[in-house]
């Protein structure tokens, strides 16, 4: 059976799904906020929180770099807000001592290869592939230097270019996450039977899925159709400035999709067909005899 280790927490079809809280950048570069998002998660019973790592200047297409934009800072450039919300290698390693008291994995998507290696130095957990850089083979090609374990996400792709990407790893498990790439996303265009199209499809791989929906119970579903790796994004107010806030779960979302999760799992069952003891009175008061 194969099986994922992320920081000494193993995640295979056996053990019950491990969940990712999605920072992102929802801080919008406020390590005070950095703090409470992980407060956050880890008071909800979360596994892991997740950023996002980019050097701006490699990351952002350079015919983007001066396209004007509106900010809580003012009025300024793409590449310049970029850098504004970028977290810095010294920030991350205070993230790690930070996540060590609360017991919290954190790990990051890297978007570049520069990121990776930095990131890679300071011994992060996992290495996230976002959706957007599922054919950025040159990122992917540095991440697999690292005996790191890598999650990956599928959303804006086709089949065959998950199929491509997939071949990379060869014989390495990865984590691989169904995912539609619209925030929010509505619930036509979900299309959780992929989760099971995926298991279907890449048996040797751990197969989850990362939710840009406003609810709660469709995030369930997926882990009763297979998934064992959930992430969604979180935010301390979904009315707060970012691309991302509006699709994302406030501290009481949070806590309510974990407490979801867990009792889906507990209800699943093992498909065996059998009369529980709490069953025993009704039936006794109920059934006829023939």
């Amino acid at each position: 059976m194969n099986s994922l280790v992320i920081n000494n927490t193993k995640i295979d079809i056996e053990n019950p799904a491990y969940i990712i809280a999605e920072i992102g950048i929802n801080h919008n570069g406020d390590m005070n906020n950095v703090f409470k998002l992980i407060d956050i998660a880890s008071e909800a019973g979360c596994n892991a929180v997740k950023f996002q790592k980019r050097t701006p200047e490699l990351a952002v297409p350079e015919n983007e770099w001066n396209i004007r934009r509106e900010t809580p800072w003012g009025e300024m450039s793409y590449i310049d807000y970029k850098r504004k919300i970028e977290l810095s290698i010294p920030q991350y390693k205070e993230i790690d001592s930070y996540c060590k008291q609360k017991q919290i994995t954190w790990f990051a998507s890297c978007w570049d290869e520069q990121s990776v290696e930095q990131l890679a130095e300071i011994n992060i957990s996992c290495f996230k592939i976002a959706s957007a850089s599922l054919t950025d083979f040159k990122t992917i090609s540095t991440m697999l230097k690292y005996d790191i374990p890598i999650i990956m996400s599928t959303g804006m792709s086709t089949f065959k270019e998950i199929k491509d990407s997939v071949n990379m790893f060869k014989d390495r498990t990865i984590g691989l996450m169904h995912a539609t790439s619209s925030y929010p996303c509505p619930p036509e265009e979900l299309n959780l039977s992929m989760i099971k199209t995926l298991i279907n499809e890449f048996p040797n791989h751990i197969i989850g899925y990362s939710g840009h929906e406003t609810g709660l119970s469709t995030t369930s579903v997926a882990v009763a159709f297979g998934a064992k790796i959930i992430e969604r994004h979180i935010t301390l107010d979904r009315a707060m400035w970012g691309t991302d806030q509006s699709a994302s779960l406030a501290p009481g979302g949070i806590r309510s999709l974990v407490g979801h999760i867990r009792t889906v799992e507990k209800s699943l069952g093992n498909g065996v067909k059998k009369v529980y003891d709490s069953e025993l009175p009704s039936r006794r008061k109920l059934r006829r005899d023939k």
